[in-house]
Parts: structure tokens; sequence; C-alpha cells
């Protein structure tokens, strides 16, 4: 007569609390980071109609954002600027008065224990939509981004922020030397104790659509394929963050998160540095807009997402459900 197997794995699950003492992994409000987008202007709350609940703020009604923030118990804020005054060289990007360096002064003014992430990127304040300084081949006529000339002026980004107060350069850019020439730069200006959050792994995704309404970032021309990453390639994700860890970043970022987890893992498994998973633009959209039509439960489809990215081998997660995600933990409807 055949038995039962002695192994029973539903032992374990027979009760909350038994659940709760052999669970792996846990999701926490200080595993987030805050996407917001500050414009010039005044009293300027205008909702991105891609991203129900993600507004463009204007510098006075920023202070009530970083205040229903911080009691949240959410520690870190990324924040994005559009700019009053775009051109082909994105130099609003690195003004000493731009709108990004506006808000770090003030996010640490209102919030001095908030920990502010500052995007450094140009495609946001060049008026062709691109990463970098865009050069046209006189005799081919094909224009296309220069990777050594744009370094320097990410450099001047990275140093204008890290000046305002920024804690953390993020360095969105993908160009090859990034981190390399941004840490040279930030050292060589008194900051080396300024850590860099690489976007090491950055795919070039149709999962950015509504980011690009929202950051008004759009490429003007052509695409970004030349320099943000093949969504096919798995072993390049690898050779990207390998540089990136030679070059001298301290933490490495996979983006976008939930078609990457895989990438996610491996760079967790292979590296020993913090490991970010950027719950990026359309993630959020696609659960808004099926929760708005009753399809989903909103609540517990963000949680488990949040809890599989985490899983996976992320340590922080850049999501724009941050706020709603730490009152859910902490047992707020």
């Amino acid at each position: 007569m055949l038995r039962f197997p002695t192994v029973r794995n539903r032992r374990l699950r027979k009760s909350q609390a038994l659940r709760n003492l052999v669970r792996e992994t846990a999701l926490s409000v200080h595993d987030f980071i805050y996407p917001i987008f500050v414009t010039h202007g005044t009293n300027i709350k205008e909702e991105i109609p891609s991203m129900p609940g993600v507004y463009h703020l204007s510098m006075d009604l920023l202070e009530d954002e970083i205040r229903d923030v911080v009691a949240t118990g959410i520690q870190s804020v990324l924040l994005f600027g559009l700019p009053e005054h775009k051109d082909a060289l994105g130099s609003s990007a690195y003004a000493s008065d731009g709108i990004v360096q506006q808000a770090i002064r003030a996010v640490k003014e209102w919030a001095p224990e908030l920990v502010v992430v500052a995007d450094t990127c140009l495609c946001q304040f060049t008026d062709h939509g691109h990463c970098g300084i865009v050069h046209v081949h006189e005799e081919s006529g094909i224009a296309e981004v220069d990777n050594d000339s744009s370094l320097d002026l990410l450099v001047q980004t990275a140093v204008s922020q890290a000046d305002a107060g920024a804690d953390i350069i993020a360095p969105s850019n993908m160009m090859d030397g990034f981190v390399l020439a941004i840490r040279l730069g930030l050292d060589d200006a008194g900051f080396s104790d300024v850590p860099i959050m690489s976007y090491s792994v950055k795919f070039s995704s149709a999962y950015y659509g509504p980011f690009r309404d929202a950051a008004h970032s759009a490429p003007q021309f052509g695409d970004r394929k030349t320099y943000q990453m093949d969504p096919a390639n798995g072993r390049e994700a690898l050779r990207e963050a390998e540089t990136d860890i030679a070059e001298g970043a301290d933490m490495l970022m996979v983006k976008p998160a939930l078609a990457y987890l895989d990438i996610v893992r491996q760079l967790k498994d292979k590296y020993h540095l913090p490991v970010v998973a950027y719950n990026v633009s359309a993630e959020y959209s696609m659960v808004k807009a099926a929760a708005a039509n009753g399809w989903i439960d909103e609540k517990s489809i963000v949680l488990e997402t949040l809890l599989g990215m985490k899983r996976a081998g992320a340590d922080l997660i850049i999501t724009y459900h941050a706020k709603d995600a730490a009152r859910w933990l902490k047992g707020e409807v």
C-alpha cells in the first residue's frame, strides 16, 4: 500500500502567524524612492493624463507634496524637472538656478533628512529630446548623439546638482563612460562623498511612454536605440553593469523592472552593490487603468508586484506607487 509522502509543504502555511514566521521576503517603506516632477510657474498641480495620481508641481506647491511624502515614512525622492527653456545643449540642466537645482535646495531646506536623488540627463532640457549633444554628419546628413562631447555637459549637470545639495546623483543617459566622467567630475569639485546610482541597465523600452508625456522628453527625431539597450540582450546587461562598477558606480539600476526581473536577479547574484529596480510609468499606468475599470484589486496587485521585485533581488524600488504602498503597508486604506 502506498503511503502519503511524509513531506507536506502545506504544514508551514496553516495560519497567518506561521506564514509570517517563515516568510522569505519583506517589503518595507524604506525600500521606496518616490519620483516627483517639478515645473516653473505658480499654483500648478496638473495631473499627467496617462499617469493618474501623478502631477506636475510648481515650486510653491512642492512643499505640501514633500510634507506628505515624509508623513508616509518614505525616505527618498527622485526629482525630475520641466524647464522653461530648451536648447540644443540642454543648458537648463546644468544651470545653477535650473528647476531641478531649485527643487533640490528647497527639499533639503524643508526636509533635510529626506534623501534627494537627482536624475542626471539632458533629454528633458534639449529641444531635440535626446540625452546628449546631437551632431549632423556633413557628408551623410545623418544626425546622431555624440557620446564623448555629451559627457562634459553631463558632468556639469551632476556637479550643479551636488552643489545644490543632492544626496545621490542618478545618471540616466546611457553614454559610454558616463559613470567615470561623473565620478571624476564630482571628486574634482569636492563631492567625493556623493554616491552615483547608475542607470546601468536601461533598456530601449516601450514602457516609457507615459513618462515621456510627464517629462516632455520624447525625441523629436529618431529613437534612443543607439544608446539604450536592446530588450533581447541579457549578457550585454551584465557587461554594462560590470563597466559601471569598474568606473565607480555605488548602486546599479535596472529599468524597466517588471519585464526584466531576470536581469535584476542576475545582478543581485553576480555583484555586491545595491540593486535598484525602476517600476516605470507604463507599469504604473497599466495597473491604474485596470483598477479604474474594476478589473483588478489595485492594492493587492501593487503590493504583490513590488514584493516580486524585491524577491527578484531589488534592494530599492523607484515607484510612482510609493505613497499608496507606504500607507497600505501601515494598514491605512
